[in-house]
């Protein structure tokens, strides 16, 4: 999809190191929006590589919204995430569905899955100090577990699918009780587009996700009779800072742009189960 995409002529393709100024050198200096979606994800590298999750998530921030504001660019949207409120969550303060304008907090420094959330925090900060300093607009969505084909598998429904491919018997789910809302890739581009294009939302956070929450042993459930597969169970807690649920409150997002996801979780998990029994060996490698 991205080749063919690649192929138009009205698009153009440009390899970079967002983490190195020079590099920006290489791009148009004449845009009308920039979309800033670009991060160290997946709770593996939060593990594994906290150091670097921090330190390319908040380089490549500071670079793109300097670029933007040289390059005269009418407004930047910076994807941001629903783990920005995780530690708040652990505390108990947040309600359910959550608002976008809960506290921000961190559980425990000393727990590297943090890394990520805490990026995301300070790039929330950063671009709203820019776009006061230096003039331009912002928005900034806050996606919550946006799945679908093509996306690596570092992530929790791939992750049960490519192990469901294996034939894994017993099958291990952890954290079974914590629950997930899912958004379809589809539904969340076209948010994207949507806060792009339009100024309703300018200068604020705004949640994007669905208000369908499912916990994760049910969801592994619904990939089984998917996939046809009904291993034995071995369910086990959450590693430490993993937050209970995850649920948004999309009020805002849908008064202002009447935008509502379309594709129901049961669609979604099969067109995501089918790439990827069709791509095994694609998706095993990761993204190109």
């Amino acid at each position: 999809m991205f080749k063919e995409f690649a192929k138009r002529k009205n698009v153009k393709v440009v390899r970079i190191d967002l983490t190195e100024k020079s590099e920006f050198s290489k791009l148009e200096k004449d845009v009308d929006v920039v979309a800033h979606l670009a991060a160290i994800n997946g709770t593996k590298f939060f593990y594994e590589m906290p150091d670097q999750v921090i330190r390319v998530n908040l380089e490549s921030l500071l670079n793109v919204i300097e670029w933007t504001v040289k390059s005269r660019a009418k407004k930047i949207l910076f994807a941001s995430s629903s783990e920005t409120y995780a530690g708040t969550m652990d505390r108990g303060e947040c309600p359910i569905p959550t608002p976008e304008d809960v506290p921000l907090t961190i559980g425990d420094m000393k727990n590297p899955r943090f890394s990520y959330s805490i990026s995301k925090i300070a790039g929330e900060a950063i671009c709203r100090y820019y776009s006061e300093a230096r003039g331009i607009k912002t928005v900034i969505p806050r996606y919550h577990n946006v799945y679908g084909p093509r996306m690596g598998f570092e992530h929790v429904i791939p992750e049960l699918i490519m192990r469901m491919l294996r034939r894994e018997d017993p099958f291990l789910i952890k954290g079974y009780s914590q629950t997930r809302s899912f958004c379809y890739v589809d539904d969340a581009a076209g948010a994207t587009v949507e806060l792009l294009s339009k100024k309703s939302c300018d200068g604020e956070v705004v949640n994007v996700g669905t208000q369908e929450e499912i916990a994760i042993e049910a969801l592994a459930k619904k990939l089984f009779a998917i996939g046809g597969y009904h291993p034995t169970l071995k369910l086990e807690e959450p590693p430490k800072g993993s937050v209970a649920r995850r649920c948004p409150d999309t009020t805002k997002i849908s008064k202002r742009l009447g935008w509502r996801p379309s594709v129901s979780l049961d669609d979604g998990l099969k067109l995501t189960f089918d790439w990827y029994r069709d791509n095994a060996n694609v998706a095993a490698k990761g993204p190109t």
